[in-house]
Formats: structure tokens, C-alpha cells, sequence
């Protein structure tokens, strides 16, 4: 049997002071999977720039022209984590095997990767990389994200507990993957609901590299939200169900009430007036607010725009990269453009 083609998909923001480090990392264990015939010699590393404003492009568009096993997707404008990895996760499935997800921080161990491909030749097609714990996060984040988990289930979201976007997907699982087209793509929930035959893998969850963090506290908060009402109408259903309560609740108050005036044991009660009319109305601008959050989404699959825009892509370059090496001076070496090289060979 061929040893599979694998690329390494990652996705990146801003990254120029961790990026060095990742990059010989990944180059690192690639060469060892390939050493080890776990992976093809035609394996690679896909580096996708999320529009990013510093020199993180720069970087990938110079390793990609001295190392053949790195490659470079340049996204038009900043899309956001989740949509910068379908890019990298859809450009990559054409001329591979097998396709790993993994954050350019290098948090989730690299190393598991190696037992990613071992469960891939054992016959999974989604490999899942599961953190053993969250002892290294903070009170706050830590109660937050098993919150949302909880919440999720609760919902009837099936989430793989404690697992991000650290994963492997199969050729197959990713053609799949591709039949989904709706814009809110909520990748945690989607890829579960694929099917195949599925495995995890656990790991301890490692510091930061260098840079900061891309989620802070309102992009966690917003993907979270986005998650739930991306995947489930139970909170549509939960307002309904409050609707229902407080009007029977209504009902009941109104006939008290009524039985108190003919038993003529009323009293003007100004504070419990204003108590409920503010309750009132703060249900109904929740609810109201609620309904719009679906119905925006509804308008954002109505329009069907694109969730990326490819500006450079050198994962497809017809040439093998040592020729167009071979045939370029030295000082021309950074100069060269991608768009140019694939005009040129169409």
C-alpha cells in the first residue's frame, strides 16, 4: 500500500512571531512521518493567510519558495478563523489523502499527529485530538467553555467534549464535509454529524509559542453564540415556552386579582404595575432580539455569498517547485509571483 498524501492545514492571523517556530516544527515532523513511510513524499504544509496586516504572508511566500513541502494560500480579506480553515481544508483535499487542522500557536501537540496517521492507516476517517484537561486555563475560561459544552448537549448538539479544531479528515470525509452549504458553517457540530468510522486522541494542551491569543473574551462569546444558534432552535422554543408560562401566569394573577376587587380588598399598587410591564417588556425585546438573530442568519444564507476569496494560491502551482528554482536568479528569488507563475502555465 502508497503511504498517504497528507497536508497540514494552518490557519493564520497575524502570526509573524510564532510562525518561525512553526514552521520548523511542522517541517520537522513531517520529515519524520515521511523517514517513518507513515505519509507520502509528496506530503505538505498549507499555511492560509487570514488577511493578516503584518508580515505573515511575507514569511509563507519566502519558505514556500526554498522548502517544496510548504506551500501558501492568501485569502483576499480577513473571513475569520473558521472560514480560513474550510479554505485551507478544501484547497488541500484535491491532492491529498488526508488533511490535519491545527492552530499556527502550536497549543495542541504536534506530536500527536504522528498518532493521527497511525488511526488514519488503521482505517478512521475522522481523528479527533481531544484535550485530557483544562488545568492550565483560567477559573473564568475554564467554568465558560464546559458551560457551553453543557449547553450544547443540552440543546442536542453532539460536540465532541474538550475538542476544538485539532483533527484529521479523510479525502472522503472532507468531499463530504463540501455538501454542506450553508454560510453559518459551524465546523465543531457539522463534522460529527459526517458519520465514518472515528477515533480520538488525547493530548495535553501546551503554552503559547509567542504572539497573543486571536480569541479574546468577546470573539469566544460570539462563537459561542454563533454555535448555538448556528446549530439549534431550542432557544427560539425555550422563549416560546416562557411566552406560554407567563401567560397562563397572566390568567391566574388576573383572576386573583379580580376576585380581590369584588371581595373590594384592592389597592393602588403603582410598584408592582411598573415591576411588571418592565418584565414584560424586557421578555419581549429578549425575544424579539432572539427571532433576529435567526432571521439575520436566514438572510445571510438568502444572499449565498462566498465565505472566502482566494487572492494567491501556490498549492496548485502546475511547475514542481525545484524547477522554477532552478530557473530563477538568486535575486530574483523573493520577487517571484505566484499569480504570474500560474498565468503563465495555464
Amino acid at each position: 500500500m502508497m503511504e498517504p498524501v497528507l497536508t497540514i492545514v494552518v490557519p493564520c492571523y497575524n502570526e509573524e512571531e510564532v510562525l518561525p517556530e512553526t514552521m520548523m516544527k511542522l517541517g520537522l515532523l513531517l520529515q519524520e512521518l515521511m523517514n517513518d513511510e507513515l505519509v507520502s513524499k509528496q506530503s505538505k504544509i498549507l499555511f492560509v493567510d487570514d488577511g493578516s496586516k503584518d508580515r505573515t504572508w511575507e514569511m509563507i511566500y519566502k519558505e514556500g519558495l526554498k522548502n517544496d513541502h510548504v506551500r501558501g494560500l492568501k485569502l483576499a480579506r480577513n473571513v475569520g478563523h473558521q472560514n480560513a480553515l474550510l479554505a485551507g481544508l478544501f484547497t488541500a483535499k484535491e491532492l491529498s489523502d488526508c488533511v490535519v487542522s491545527i492552530d499556527a500557536d502550536l497549543q495542541d501537540d504536534i506530536q500527536v499527529i504522528r498518532d493521527f496517521m497511525l488511526k488514519f492507516h488503521e482505517g478512521c476517517e475522522i481523528v479527533y485530538g481531544v484535550r485530557k484537561g483544562r488545568d492550565t486555563d483560567t477559573f473564568f475560561k475554564r467554568s465558560t467553555a464546559q458551560g457551553f459544552y453543557k449547553i450544547m448537549k443540552m440543546l442536542g448538539v453532539d460536540l465532541i467534549y474538550n475538542h476544538a479544531d485539532f483533527r484529521l479528515m479523510s479525502k472522503r470525509a472532507l468531499q463530504e464535509l463540501e455538501r454542506f452549504k450553508e454560510v453559518n458553517l459551524f465546523l465543531r457540530g457539522i463534522v460529527p454529524l459526517l458519520g465514518f468510522r472515528t477515533d480520538v486522541v488525547y493530548y495535553d494542551r501546551l503554552e503559547r509559542q509567542a504572539g497573543e491569543t486571536k480569541y479574546p473574551l468577546k470573539k469566544m462569546l460570539a462563537f459561542a453564540f454563533d454555535g448555538i444558534t448556528s446549530f439549534s432552535i431550542s432557544p427560539i422554543r425555550f422563549v416560546l415556552m416562557i411566552g406560554f408560562v407567563s401567560f397562563f401566569m397572566s390568567l391566574v394573577f388576573g383572576g386573583y386579582f379580580l376576585t380581590l376587587k369584588f371581595l373590594g380588598n384592592t389597592e393602588t399598587g403603582w410598584t408592582s404595575l411598573i415591576t411588571s410591564i418592565w418584565l414584560i417588556g424586557g421578555l419581549q425585546l429578549i425575544a424579539i432580539g432572539l427571532i433576529g438573530e435567526y432571521v439575520g442568519k436566514i438572510y445571510k444564507e438568502a444572499k449565498q455569498r462566498p465565505k472566502y476569496i482566494v487572492d494567491i494560491d501556490s498549492f496548485n502551482l502546475p511547475v514542481p517547485r525545484h524547477r522554477l528554482l532552478n530557473q530563477t536568479g538568486e535575486d530574483e528569488l523573493y520577487n517571484l509571483d505566484f499569480r504570474k507563475i500560474a498565468e503563465s502555465n495555464k
